[in-house]
Formats: structure tokens, C-alpha cells, sequence
């Protein structure tokens, strides 16, 4: 072998002997706090219509620390029946009616939404009542993406949103 090959071979081997002892320490650490967040970070789920969630599959809200997640909010009522059919403005309403029973359900309020997710079969028609949600949203509007959707899950349905809140202890 060249000086040349046996520097760079050298070189090569220090880096990695290196590198596995970083390795070892890092992994002890990582493994160390994901077992403190897993003991300390538990899922409670909460249903806002019960029935109806079983059979759909879901559950409405999970909070996990002090991340909370609500699935879709749509205007319907316990049975499953479309509240306000046609009625763009009012259906907006009842979602946020419902998204509120469960922020309210975890101590949390709409100043505490960090994201909200719109879903719509009508874009123009949302457009046209989405000032409502300035009564909402006081302090701080939250990060979110709004879509124009071809059909929700129950014919009828104008507009689904969903959300996701955040509080610092």
C-alpha cells in the first residue's frame, strides 16, 4: 500500500471508531427520553357522538400532552341527520358549534388552535360566509388549508373542518 492509502485507511478507521462511540451515547440518550414521553404523554380520546363515531370508525378529538387533534366537525345531528341542508352559512356555524363543545370538553378555547383544515363542495359559497369565523378567531387566526372537495361523507354536507390546538403549560 501507498503512505497515501495507508493515511487515508487510518483516517477512515479513527472516524468511525469516532462515530460508534458518539453513536452509543446518542442512541441511550434517545432511547432514555422516548421512554420518559411515552410514560408521562397519554392518548384520551373523546367522543362527541358516540354511536355514530362506531359506526363511521373514529373517534372525534385525541389529546396527547398538550397536542389536541379533532377530526372533521359537519353539520349533522346525533342520528346522523344533515342539520341546515343547503345552507352554506348555517352549516359553517354548527361545525364550529361542535368543534367548540370539544376545546371546551379539554380546557382549551379557538385562541388556542394552532392549525384548521376546511373542506368544502362549494368554495365560492364559503368564500361568501367565511367572515363568521373573524368572531371566532380574535387573537390570532390559526395556520390551515382550505379545499374544495367533491363530496364529504354524507350527501349533503357542505363543509367538514378539522383541527388541531395546542397548550403551553
Amino acid at each position: 500500500m501507498t503512505k497515501i492509502s495507508l493515511l487515508a485507511s487510518g483516517l477512515l478507521i479513527g472516524l468511525s471508531m469516532l462515530s460508534s462511540c458518539n453513536n452509543a451515547d446518542t442512541s441511550k440518550t434517545t432511547v432514555d427520553k422516548e421512554v420518559k414521553a411515552t410514560a408521562v404523554d397519554t392518548a384520551v380520546y373523546f367522543n362527541l357522538r358516540p354511536k355514530l363515531e362506531k359506526e363511521y370508525g373514529y373517534s372525534h378529538a385525541v389529546k396527547i400532552g398538550d397536542d389536541l387533534k379533532i377530526s372533521g366537525a359537519v353539520s349533522m345531528d346525533d342520528n346522523g341527520v344533515i342539520v341546515a341542508p343547503g345552507n352554506m352559512e348555517q352549516q359553517m356555524k354548527n361545525c364550529y358549534s361542535d368543534l367548540e363543545k370539544i376545546l371546551t370538553h379539554y380546557g382549551y378555547t379557538y385562541d388556542d388552535v394552532v392549525a384548521e383544515n376546511i373542506y368544502t363542495t362549494n368554495m365560492d359559497e364559503f368564500i361568501k360566509v367565511s367572515g363568521f369565523r373573524n368572531s371566532i378567531y380574535k387573537k390570532q387566526f390559526p395556520t390551515g388549508t382550505w379545499l374544495e372537495v367533491k363530496g364529504l361523507a354524507v350527501k349533503g354536507q357542505l363543509i367538514e373542518i378539522d383541527m388541531e390546538a395546542h397548550k403551553s403549560k
